[in-house]
């Protein structure tokens, strides 16, 4: 896919999923939500205060309809409330609301009445770019601070996983670094070169690692060819992986502010995919995050 029209042409084309709206006490959480019901993306359950849910529905021109609504008292409650629908077969996927994003991941984590899988969670970003041939994946640039090898080797599965959701059969992985060599003195180039061999073995799953790879080179042929890298990754990456949330978090926001890339955003590696968007995120970006992660949910239902 080139973009989220494409994105989100494919998850309306797909069956509905179930979307537990998590305290959406904003006006943008509940437009969104509305957005993608009105175009098949999801069918919402709005977890929080009724009344003032309507109110912000009626402010958007809409009403409950036959869309659910649940009564929470606080955020802490719309969110176990959420994470109890998916647990029961009652929701597909989770959309964060107007609560800190540490309540909504506690309550996924809860070890008795969470989502927990035995995974790492992971944020994965997904970009549409004007010089970019196709979409691109991002991973970690919210969850994890300084993953460790361990924890990359899930992240990368968690986003090879999203981005096959979208149609990549095998998705090709750039271990982004400073530089393109293993240097004992940048510990992230070590962690990639194991990674690529790793891959290699056949050890990630069905996707190709290769790094250390600088940002240049992995995104453009131009680039890799003028440092002599010959690497079927470099200059056409699906997934950058980043070294460290710094990093993830600097690129993301330099592909939006400064690049006016669309973006998308969920966080895998539970029971169900999370909508976890900035509050400095357009209104498109989380309509397109909603896309994303219905056509995650459906990839997770059909395996």
């Amino acid at each position: 896919m080139r973009n989220f029209e494409q994105l989100r042409k494919a998850a309306a084309a797909g069956p509905t999923r179930r979307a537990a709206v998590v305290f959406p006490h904003d006006t943008d959480t509940v437009v969104a939500a509305c957005e993608a019901a009105e175009q098949g993306l999801i069918e919402p359950v709005f977890v929080g205060n009724a009344q003032q849910i309507r109110q912000l529905l009626e402010q958007a021109g809409r009403t409950v309809g036959a869309w659910k609504l649940l009564q929470a008292n606080d955020a802490a409650e719309a969110a176990a409330a959420a994470v109890a629908l998916v647990r029961a077969g009652e929701a597909d996927l989770l959309m964060k609301g107007l609560l800190d994003t540490k309540l909504i991941l506690q309550a996924v984590l809860d070890p008795e009445k969470g989502l927990r899988t035995g995974r790492v969670l992971s944020h994965v970003a997904a970009f549409s770019l004007p010089l970019y041939t196709k979409l691109l994946f991002l991973s970690d640039a919210a969850i994890t601070i300084l993953p460790t090898l361990a924890q990359k080797r899930e992240i990368i599965m968690n986003a090879a996983e999203v981005a096959r959701a979208v149609g990549v059969l095998r998705p090709k992985v750039a271990m982004i670094c400073a530089k393109e060599k293993p240097d004992p003195k940048m510990p992230a180039t070590l962690d990639a070169a194991t990674l690529q061999q790793e891959s290699v073995a056949a050890a990630l799953g069905d996707c190709m690692v290769s790094g250390p790879l600088a940002l240049d080179n992995a995104v453009s042929h131009e680039a890799a060819t003028q440092k002599g890298i010959q690497d079927p990754v470099a200059g056409d990456a699906d997934i950058l992986l980043m070294p460290n949330i710094e990093a993830g978090n600097a690129v993301y926001k330099a592909l939006v502010f400064l690049a006016g890339a669309g973006n998308a955003g969920i966080v895998v590696g539970a029971a169900a995919p999370v909508v976890l968007t900035s509050r400095a995120d357009s209104q498109e970006s989380k309509l397109n995050s909603i896309a994303l992660a219905a056509l995650h949910a459906a990839r997770h239902a059909d395996a």
